[in-house]
């Protein structure tokens, strides 16, 4: 189990890295049942790593989200088809312009359920990608919450050249393939 989850009997907790966590932490904020979301690192063997090390490619480590939700609200089948939504689970630690291992397509999984809903998921996606799905499934070890500047990113800096070319483009994208799972907006 992930020393960090905030699980409850009312929540559960899954950690999936598509890419820049700046994508999956604008989406997953917006969706209807998510109770929190929270920016990190998880899957390397540096410990306590900070950014700079995780963007280097040397920790091992691979830009996270951690989401905790409501099961009777939304499933966690849904959440993990809105990951596939949000990134290209085809290229190999890659997503657009960002590239080395610390982008790969990945579900971190804490026991037997997560791993039976991320193999489902992929089973589920492969279906509408042409391509292969090379989304891998990992252990769950120690989750490291990232730097404050990086949590909520994409409400904060909306107008940065990230945000404008990437998020924004994403997020129109996923919100209209998940219109009925996300929150209205303010």
């Amino acid at each position: 189990m992930d020393p960090n989850a905030t699980d409850t009997p009312e929540t559960r907790t899954l950690v999936l890295g598509g890419g820049c966590f700046w994508c999956l932490d604008a989406f997953y904020r917006t969706v209807k049942g998510v109770r929190s979301v929270t920016s990190g690192y998880t899957g390397g063997h540096t410990p306590d790593p900070y950014y700079e090390q995780v963007c280097s490619g040397a920790s091992g480590h691979a830009e996270a989200v951690r989401v905790v939700f409501d099961p009777e609200v939304i499933p966690a089948r849904v959440i993990l088809a809105m990951f596939f939504a949000m990134h290209n689970p085809t290229t190999l630690n890659r997503q657009g312009w960002d590239i080395g291992t610390q982008y790969r397509s990945t579900i971190f999984v804490a026991d037997a359920q997560d791993e039976r809903d991320a193999k489902d998921a992929i089973a589920a996606a492969q279906e509408l990608w042409p391509d292969p799905i090379v989304t891998t499934i990992e252990p769950l070890g120690e989750f490291h919450t990232a730097e404050a500047i990086h949590q909520d990113y994409y409400s904060r800096f909306p107008e940065a050249g990230y945000c404008q070319a990437i998020v924004s483009p994403k997020l129109a994208s996923a919100r209209k393939g998940f219109a009925e799972w996300v929150q209205p907006t303010r």
